[in-house]
């Protein structure tokens, strides 16, 4: 018996090659994508309604006969269809038409039709309603719901339901296999594939339609459990593969005392002592260095909860055993953040220490000799951490040893991009450990989905003497005051950050509206010294504007959403941002995070473009109500759905078909529960990742 996934959709009657590109769009390839291309609401069109009765905003089907059409001309040219039944009369019209229609909609013709009574020219009209002619057996109703498919250009709904019942039909005569096994159904009582399938193509008229609705009809459960599944095993096999290498053991060598190894030297070096998070966090890092296989750690901690220290101090015990390190960043501002801090906590060390540590740096800028000896300290050991963006990941890139790879702001990478890393430590027969850490919490269901290849730490405390960071709204009819309060802050020995942001994806358009805000407020604020910075300045002009606004010779610093990530300024105690309506609430949370470094009260004004929008109004409070990102996070993933929060729309790292990780979230720890008993079971494992995420899986050799 084949299996449907084979049968192709010229098997199909009335399927050629324009309509199998038109479904193609869709992604239906098969027989079996034909029939998880599942309806997103349904229609009831089992009642035949009075005309007589319809108001505008009802939705029905309803029997009548055409008593006369015409083709009015007026400033768009449209069919007028006048139809009557028993009980009265409603006027349908077309605004796109052929002379086939026309001809066809001719008095005395009988029509059934399906549509939503509007008010027209003519009092009561339907615009574009679903019609067939009655003849014969058509002039029996439906005794199902009728589905509405998501559609594409060029691909009609009735069109669409014509092939999903002939695919319906094979149901019997192929091999549709039921990859959930008998066991997990009964647990949760789920249906079997066949019957689910059946029920949300055709369900019946007493269906709960609310519950279909809102996807949570345990036939829907069903098949969202299944697609779950597999994303969970796809990412439980990558974990799986990477593991099954090797990865040096990176223990304390050293026969001195563990007093003095070269993290406790770091430690001691240090103004500060770590917070009992960041001490846990790096203990569990240790154990995972020590195993001999490869970690795969997530690190999470809410801006200014000291990630960069951690992962220093993991940095360090790779060097310890004599191996390189890679320290990976998305944007150069950050990376550069980070080369100065691993520059200032390693110069004293590397004084007085049997471990020579010496910073290679490596951009898409680096170019000619200074590439070329960047390069050549890689490839030879000299260096043994790098430090850099996706850079780092392209071929000429050479390791002798490396051991650590640290990515940060894991989010912003594709998850192809992390992977590739793997083979930079081959050469020595391991896998480089891998650290990922992000300064953006992510919610709970969704790091359960996403990264299920990691092990999670969370760094849930803050250093000692942090102060909340006050927040406020304020329309942009009020930014004199604003910059009167600037001008106050400076006066009194603060810093400050004017943030412009523009609704328009554009570097060019946001620069431009930064250059216009720094001339206006120069005007404004004569005597301070205002600077700017956005990402289309040359890494040196940046790092020179950046110095300066440290050093204290910048008083207030207009900037892009480029200092969104990496900039620490202790002295900076104002934040504006423009526009926050524009931002989601996690950017918002990262750019707040710019203050508040220090023990001064700051604060944060967010100046918006009024009228608000309600999800507008929603976000901004919840910004004013909450300094907790993981709170702020979970609401963002709330307003704004995963692909957003997560950024997988630009890294293609999460594409469901069926499931919503907001709405099945309840789901997620089953999931959890059952994949570690599939995981052995190769076969049914490469058929359910094939089924639902086919040649999308993350897992691949990169």
């Amino acid at each position: 018996m084949p299996a449907l996934s084979d049968i192709e959709l010229t098997q199909l009657k009335g399927v050629g090659a324009k309509l199998s590109e038109s479904l193609a769009k869709l992604d239906i390839h098969n027989l079996q994508d034909l029939l998880f291309h599942l309806p997103f609401r349904y229609e009831d069109r089992t009642r035949i309604h009075p005309v007589g009765g319809l108001r505008p905003g009802m939705q029905g089907l309803f029997e009548v006969e055409v008593i006369g059409s015409r083709v009015v001309q007026g400033r768009r040219r449209s069919l007028e269809v006048k139809v009557s039944d028993h009980s009265g009369f409603v006027t349908l019209r077309f605004y796109y038409f052929n002379a086939t229609q026309a001809r066809q909609l001719m008095k005395g013709t009988m029509l059934r039709c399906y549509g939503e009574a509007r008010l027209g020219k003519l009092g009561v009209e339907f615009y574009h309603p679903e019609y067939s002619v009655m003849s014969g057996e058509k002039n029996k109703a439906p005794d199902k719901l009728t589905p509405v498919y998501p559609s594409t250009e060029g691909l009609q709904q009735p069109r669409i339901r014509a092939l999903c019942l002939q695919a319906l039909t094979w149901l019997d005569r192929c091999d549709v296999q039921d990859l959930l096994p008998a066991k997990v159904r009964e647990a949760y009582q789920l249906p079997e594939l066949k019957v689910a399938l059946q029920y949300l193509h055709q369900p019946p008229v007493e269906a709960d339609q609310e519950a279909l609705l809102e996807g949570r009809h345990i036939c829907q459960s069903r098949l969202i459990v299944e697609e779950l599944l597999a994303h969970h095993l796809s990412l439980l096999k990558l974990r799986q593969g990477i593991q099954a290498h090797s990865a040096l053991v990176c223990k304390n060598q050293d026969t001195r005392p563990s007093t003095h190894s070269l993290t406790a030297d770091f430690l001691a070096l240090l103004p500060f002592s770590l917070t009992d998070a960041q001490a846990r966090v790096s203990t569990e890092i240790e154990q995972d260095l020590a195993r001999g296989i490869p970690m795969l750690r997530l690190v999470q901690g809410d801006v200014g909860s000291g990630k960069t220290v951690v992962a220093a101090l993991a940095a360090l015990r790779v060097i310890e055993a004599g191996a390189q390190v890679a320290l990976m960043a998305p944007t150069e501002i950050l990376a550069e953040q980070h080369l100065s801090n691993f520059q200032q906590w390693f110069e004293s060390l590397r004084i007085d220490t049997k471990y020579p540590i010496k910073i290679a740096w490596l951009s898409g800028k680096s170019k000619g000799k200074v590439r070329e000896q960047s390069l050549e300290s890689i490839s030879s050991g000299e260096a043994n951490i790098v430090i850099g963006t996706h850079a780092l990941f392209q071929n000429d890139v050479e390791f002798k040893s490396l051991a650590l790879a640290i990515i940060d702001e894991q989010h912003r990478f594709g998850v192809h991009q992390r992977l590739s890393l793997k083979n930079k430590g081959l050469a020595n027969g391991w896998v480089p450990h891998q650290l990922i850490m992000t300064a953006t919490p992510i919610p709970r269901t969704l790091a359960m989905s996403a990264y299920a290849d990691l092990d999670t730490s969370v760094i849930d405390e803050l250093p000692p003497g942090r102060q909340k960071i006050e927040t406020f709204a304020i329309p942009d009819s009020r930014r004199l005051e604003m910059v009167d309060r600037v001008r106050q802050s400076c006066l009194s020995g603060c810093q400050v950050y004017w943030v412009c942001t523009l609704i328009e994806e554009s570097d060019a358009l946001q620069c431009q509206a930064a250059e216009d805000t720094l001339s206006w407020l120069q005007e404004q604020l004569s005597g301070l010294v205002v600077g700017l910075v956005h990402g289309r300045m040359k890494a040196k002009d940046k790092s020179l504007v950046m110095d300066y606004f440290k050093e204290g010779k910048i008083d207030v610093l207009v900037a892009t959403t480029v200092i969104e990530v990496g900039v620490d300024v202790p002295n900076a105690s104002l934040i504006i941002i423009e526009n926050p309506e524009r931002l989601g609430l996690a950017q918002l949370h990262q750019l707040r995070g710019r203050v508040g470094r220090g023990s001064l009260q700051s604060y944060c004004a967010l100046m918006y473009h009024p009228p608000l929008s309600a999800n507008g109004k929603e976000r901004l409070n919840v910004m004013r109500e909450s300094n907790d990102g993981f709170v702020i996070a979970e609401k963002d993933l709330e307003l704004r759905g995963p692909g957003e929060v997560l950024g997988t729309k630009q890294t293609g790292m999460i594409n469901f078909k069926l499931a919503d990780l907001q709405r099945d979230q309840d789901w997620l720890p089953e999931v959890k529960k059952i994949a570690p008993s599939l995981l052995n079971q190769t076969k049914l494992c490469e058929q359910l990742i094939q089924r639902w995420i086919g040649s999308r899986r993350q897992y691949g050799e990169v």
